[in-house]
């Protein structure tokens, strides 16, 4: 196929006269649109530009004293206009407006009112200096957060839009409310004016509009409207049922079930894993306590070491960052001499299994190697650790543990269904497993993007792997991984990005 010829750019006069002349091709004349390619990017300007044209846009190459509307992205009024000043046009008579209002004249079929909320704000005249006094580093992996921050108001808003964006199966928008709820959850002081984040990283126009509507309205009406939404109450249900992700979950609501009774009733045949998750479902949408988890990690190391002494059992996950309650119990396993940790996991099943502890359990053999790993194949976020993800018995405060968790009276049982993942990897790996394991997710997504872009390294929950010296970097803990990363160590306390 031959390659499409890219359209040739003419002059200012020579475009006007092009564009006068075809002003009976567009369903809007009297509209005159300019899109300013200044921090918005060619690939996006020309995207734009086709979508506007096929819409029935006119949509001017170049600034003329025809234009109407000035549409820019991420930039201030008064930066509009020096840009465009420094060409020798003058903008007085366009309106200067966001991006925003572009999408919404194009989801209308239409040009949209210009209202106040599309036109290019003036930069305060404080915010430059506010800007350079106020620094904060890009990458989550090099900022310290901890769990207890002064703009829960803010995160607890821009996350949940991220988890919609999550359900939505949108991960380049989740990602970015995320981004910026990190930035937020390590900003120094509380959150009183927008000028106070000018020049903070992660935050994009959506995320300070969100923002900007809570410091103004005390809330977001974008955020309580997806919050009151039937998809995403549905979806954040369906999704909470263990074994179902997002696909699933998708076509269930497609189908117009948005609840387990309505599944019940639907005859779907559900798998192993989505059966216990359904039979489940209170105790394991309810936040597993550090107690629970606690008595898991005894119960575990007590199978383990009688299989394997010696053996190191590490709770990991969100409860070594020092969070209080999370959705699962996550532990991690090893032992000094490299080897004898293979095979471990069916032995401290079946151990599992005669205490009567496991409610459901599946398993998965060790798949990782340095030969197949590395160089050719990138580091992956996903490890390929010995595994077994389970529904266990976590015995309640007010239960006994006489060796047996049976009993499966509801009134009167002395234990609650959570969900416990078992984790086995060689010590050699052990510091990147920890360091994988602890999370927090964006952090360690933050860890591995510093590595490959600002390092030219692979890391991931098995080995560092230097592409430029061609060769494993080894690390017997976390703070040498820090430390091959030219990264300042952050302890598991501050990782709550």
């Amino acid at each position: 196929m031959m390659p499409l010829k890219r359209r040739k750019v003419s002059s200012s006069t020579g475009a006007a006269s092009t564009s006068d002349s075809r002003d009976d091709a567009f369903k809007f004349p009297q509209v005159v649109v300019f899109l300013l390619e200044r921090k918005m990017g060619s690939s996006r300007r020309n995207f734009l530009t086709e979508l506007g044209r096929k819409k029935g846009f006119r949509v001017d190459e170049v600034f003329t004293e025809s234009v109407t509307h000035v549409v820019s992205e991420k930039n201030w009024a008064d930066e509009v206009r020096g840009w465009l000043s420094s060409r020798g046009h003058d903008s007085t008579a366009a309106h200067l407006v966001d991006v925003s209002w572009l999408t919404e004249s194009l989801s209308a079929g239409c040009p949209v009112c210009v209202l106040q909320r599309h036109r290019l704000t003036e930069r305060p005249a404080s915010s430059v200096d506010e800007a350079a006094a106020f620094s904060m580093p890009v990458y989550a992996c090099q900022r310290r957060s901890a769990l207890d921050h002064r703009n829960v108001v803010f995160t607890d808003a821009l996350s949940l839009l991220a988890e919609n964006a999550e359900l939505d199966e949108d991960a380049g928008r989740a990602l970015a409310f995320r981004r910026a709820a990190a930035a937020l959850k390590a900003f120094p002081e509380p959150l009183t004016d927008a000028r106070q984040i000018r020049g903070c990283p992660c935050l994009g126009r959506h995320s300070l509009r969100v923002v900007q509507d809570i410091l103004e309205d005390g809330t977001s009406h974008e955020v309580e409207a997806t919050r009151r939404s039937e998809r995403f109450r549905a979806m954040k249900l369906l999704t909470g049922i263990f074994g179902v992700g997002t696909k699933t979950a998708s076509e269930w609501f497609g189908e117009g079930i948005r609840n387990l009774s309505e599944l019940r009733r639907s005859g779907r045949v559900l798998n192993r894993a989505q059966r216990a998750g359904v039979t489940h479902y209170d105790d394991l949408t309810r936040a597993v306590t550090k107690a629970e988890a606690d008595a898991v990690a005894r119960i575990v190391e007590e199978a383990v070491g009688a299989e394997l002494p010696g053996a190191r059992v590490v709770l990991v996950g969100g409860f070594r960052r020092g969070k209080p309650s999370g959705h699962d119990v996550d532990l991690l396993i090893t032992h000094p001499q490299e080897g004898l940790e293979e095979g471990l996991i069916p032995k401290v099943v079946a151990r599992l299994e005669a205490r009567d502890f496991l409610l459901y359990h599946k398993s998965s053999r060790k798949s990782h190697t340095e030969a197949s790993a590395a160089p050719a194949c990138p580091a992956s976020s996903m490890d390929r650790f010995e595994r077994c993800l389970s529904i266990c018995k976590v015995p309640t405060p007010e239960g006994r543990d006489d060796g047996a968790l049976g009993g499966d009276d509801e009134r009167g049982r002395c234990w609650r269904a959570a969900r416990v993942d078992l984790t086995v990897c060689p010590f050699s790996q052990f510091a990147f497993a920890l360091l994988g394991w602890t999370g927090s997710k964006l952090f360690e997504r933050e860890l591995r993007r510093w590595a490959t872009h600002e390092k030219d390294m692979s890391l991931s929950s098995h080995a560092l792997y230097d592409n430029k010296q061609r060769e494993y970097l080894q690390a017997a803990t976390e703070a040498q991984i820090f430390a091959h990363l030219s990264l300042e160590y952050v302890p598991p306390s501050q990782r709550n990005a």
